[in-house]
């Protein structure tokens, strides 16, 4: 098996700015081009050089050439969004949809993996931080492939909502993307081109673990991953699809291996409450440069946060995320939470109605502008006027969905003098190493 040539859906837009470093072929003419480029999205079709197409082609003419993207959209709908101009290998594809012109990189898979591992972290982090990371963004990109080849199994579990007057429980697995395999930003992982990868030494990783993945009972394993976990890791089933993954379960992020039961709510408030042990609560700028590029770093508070919110605040967050008006909100009631105390279904209790929201991710988009920092929380109400509070403080542990690998956590380990293969056999218990091409 050789390393396969992937899709990457970068952007889209109704206007795109390019540039080409070296000489791209236009397949669609034969011509060879460089230098400045623009197209636009006009009535379904591209305007490219006076003409019209349904989908254009660029061509590297070597393995060396690259193009520019002017005002590429990073963290989409997340609270780091911005844009930014990058570069990257390989061939370049615009197809015309009714959104816009969609950009696309089709590129080698280890040329893809080279720059998420320095997107995800940073491209100074540790050796074995990054050779782990390699391991499980190959995983993942794999397995995805995988599934993408077998649609019979993929829709076994397809994305769910339940909604009504009452509820809305829904999970966001990875965007079932028809035109490229994945995408480029936190959804799918970060690729953010090859100007990321500013240290030699991720060349070496990318060499040392080429075609290395982890596997369970001979299937590729669909390896996850987030910012912080918070002390304990959650299960899949708690997050996407009700499938339990036996490697992606609780782990406590320490070397005891002790974990408390934090799906009963007395434990999850003393967790939460508390900061315990955990590899992943780190105070050490050294450490968090390793596992954060510079717009993460943004975020003060990664093991434990806070966030307040006034009663207007709130209420009107609430109305404008759930699109119902629940009057004053009187208090915010946890029914359900995970392996790491995560909530998975959370009661929102208003002056005029009640309304229940899960799982993880929809709880997060509900209760912050863009996304609150994790849904293992607890809550503080404060200034009670006959029974409606005048303000909430939300205190909460880790940041992101806590499933699989912690990048934190994972950045400590290798600090700490732990290998690859000690960190990914303590995220993902029972997965095998093994080498695919």
């Amino acid at each position: 098996m050789e390393a396969p040539i992937i899709n990457v859906g970068i952007m889209t837009h109704k206007a795109v700015s390019f540039s080409f470093n070296e000489e791209y072929v236009h397949t669609e003419s034969g011509m060879f081009i460089t230098g400045e480029q623009r197209a636009l999205w006009v009535n379904g079709k591209i305007v490219y050089n006076g003409h019209l197409y349904q989908e254009l082609f660029f061509e590297p003419s070597g393995p060396e050439a690259s193009f520019d993207l002017k005002a590429v959209t990073i963290g989409v709908d997340f609270h780091w969004q911005r844009e930014e101009n990058q570069r990257f290998k390989g061939a370049l594809n615009l197809v015309s949809t009714e959104e816009g012109i969609v950009v696309i990189n089709q590129v080698d898979a280890e040329d893809y993996l080279t720059s998420v591992i320095s997107s995800e972290m940073s491209a100074n982090a540790s050796k074995e931080l990054l050779k782990a990371h390699a391991v499980i963004s190959r995983s993942w990109l794999l397995a995805q492939i995988e599934k993408k080849l077998n649609p019979d199994e993929s829709q076994a579990y397809p994305e769910q909502r339940i909604e009504n007057e009452e509820e809305v429980i829904r999970w966001y697995d990875r965007e079932n993307h028809e035109l490229f395999d994945v995408c480029a930003d936190d959804h799918c992982q970060r690729y953010q081109g090859i100007l990321r990868t500013s240290n030699p030494i991720v060349e070496i990783v990318m060499k040392e673990t080429r075609g290395e993945l982890l596997s369970h009972d001979g299937r590729i394993c669909d390896t996850r991953f987030s910012k912080c976990c918070g002390g304990v890791t959650e299960r899949f089933e708690n997050c996407w699809e009700p499938v339990p993954h036996a490697y992606l379960t609780a782990v406590r992020d320490a070397e005891a291996n002790s974990c408390p039961d934090l799906t009963d709510e007395r434990e999850a408030e003393r967790w939460i409450r508390s900061k315990p042990e955990a590899f992943c609560s780190v105070d050490d700028p050294e450490i968090l440069n390793q596992a954060l590029n510079n717009y993460d770093l943004e975020t003060a508070d990664f093991y434990r946060w806070r966030v307040d919110y006034s009663q207007e605040e709130l209420s009107g967050l609430i109305r404008r995320k759930t699109g119902r008006d629940l009057g004053a909100i009187i208090d915010l009631i946890p029914l359900e939470r995970g392996s790491s105390g995560r909530i998975i279904r959370l009661k929102i209790v208003g002056e005029r109605a009640t309304f229940t929201v899960g799982k993880e991710l929809e709880i997060r988009r509900a209760l912050s502008e863009s996304h609150l920092y994790s849904s293992a929380f607890v809550v503080d109400k404060e200034e009670v006027h006959q029974g409606i509070p005048g303000k909430f403080s939300l205190i909460g542990s880790g940041w992101g969905h806590g499933v699989g690998l912690c990048q934190i956590g994972a950045a400590m380990m290798a600090a700490k003098g732990y290998s690859y293969r000690e960190i990914l056999s303590h995220y993902f218990p029972g997965a095998v190493l093994e080498k695919r091409y």
